[in-house]
């Protein structure tokens, strides 16, 4: 029983995982579309530069998830064979692979919250002051 309801915390885990990733997706494409606009001062020091780092940081980070994502839907994938073998020598393989791809999926939001934070710090304060038109 105790087994079963550790496989389940781990679905549910991969299950999150793949949420996240998906809302992540979502988001990069708003921000790209952010990055691309002409909603910027144009007379910005160094404006185009900085836009274009952010852009390629933003192609790293997406390479990144989809990376991840192909490790999550491996991994769960192979949660159906834990049942398969012997309950010490796969359930010792699987939850420390588990958890190595926990961290790595941590510090990848942690990296992608940073990159978002500092896209967004810059975006505001360079965006055009417009009056809005009533």
């Amino acid at each position: 029983m105790i087994r079963e309801r550790k496989i389940e915390i781990i679905h549910d885990e991969l299950q999150d995982w793949k949420s996240y990733l998906q809302f992540i997706e979502r988001e990069m494409v708003f921000i790209k579309g952010l990055i691309n606009s002409y909603m910027f001062e144009p007379k910005t020091e160094k404006l185009f530069d900085r836009l274009e780092t952010f852009k390629k940081q933003f192609t790293a980070s997406r390479k990144n998830k989809k990376s991840l994502n192909k490790a999550i839907k491996e991994h769960e994938n192979g949660l159906g064979g834990i049942f398969e073998c012997s309950q010490a020598e796969c359930d010792n393989h699987y939850y420390e692979k588990h958890q190595s791809l926990k961290e790595e999926m941590t510090d990848y939001i942690k990296t992608y919250i940073e990159l978002k934070n500092e896209v967004y710090d810059y975006a505001g304060s360079i965006l055009k002051k417009r009056k809005p038109m009533y």
